[in-house]
């Protein structure tokens, strides 16, 4: 669905309150991503990105995503800790570590996960069509000055379906790799629904590829639990 530029900005906005504090900063070496928390059917948080930037990554914690707020600035999770499914393009981390770790160091994750909810399933998914819709790309773009806080962006793109493809029509900057993506459409009664369709993917230097939800919710219900 292709909405007009106002609803869009409006629709960045709305995202930006609801989930703002999913996102967090990744760093591999060299390399910049976005991961984001996801909240399953159960309520159990997962932290979701592209699999090239999992293993020995350092995941930065904005000041709002803590309690007390900036009571640590970075965490890197053990490497053995993620699930990686190259297959699907992404990589799982169960958050019960990052929650032991914050409580052993005194402070709590203060966070908004994108819930299970909000995340598409696949009928969400069919109606993405050949013909452009709008997209929504929340990430932690990068600076140039080394050192420089990365802010939290919202990339208003299109995404189209070719084949078994789900596709971001657009090259993104550095740091959006891992990053949700959201999508729109109407409901039985004509309202507008926000739905986050899956992880974006390394691109080919036109679109980048999107992991689509209901693969990664599938991945998820795997892991092994306790």
């Amino acid at each position: 669905m292709l909405l007009e530029p106002e609803i869009e900005n409006d629709v960045a906005y709305e995202l930006c309150q609801i989930v703002g504090r999913a996102l967090l900063p990744l760093r591999t070496a060299g390399r910049f991503g976005t991961a984001f928390l996801f909240a399953d059917a159960a309520g159990v948080d997962h932290l979701l990105t592209a699999d090239p930037l999992a293993g020995a990554a350092e995941v930065g914690l904005r000041p709002s995503v803590t309690e007390p707020p900036g009571a640590a600035d970075s965490i890197t999770p053990a490497a053995a800790g993620w699930t990686r499914r190259p297959d699907l393009g992404v990589a799982i981390l169960p958050m019960a570590g990052p929650h032991a770790y914050a409580r052993e160091h005194g402070w709590r994750w203060r966070t908004q996960p994108v819930t299970d909810g909000l995340a598409a399933g696949p009928a969400t998914l069919a109606r993405v069509g050949a013909q452009p819709g709008s997209a929504f790309v929340l990430a932690h773009g990068v600076r140039p000055e080394p050192g420089t806080p990365r802010p939290l962006e919202v990339a208003v793109e299109r995404v189209v379906r070719d084949g078994d493809l789900l596709l971001v029509d657009a090259a993104l900057p550095d740091g959006y790799v891992g990053a949700p993506v959201f999508g729109v459409d109407t409901d039985a009664d004509g309202d507008l629904g926000v739905h986050c369709l899956g992880v974006l993917l390394p691109g080919d230097g036109a679109r980048h590829p999107v992991a689509p939800f209901d693969r990664i919710r599938a991945a998820v219900a795997e892991l092994p639990t306790g």
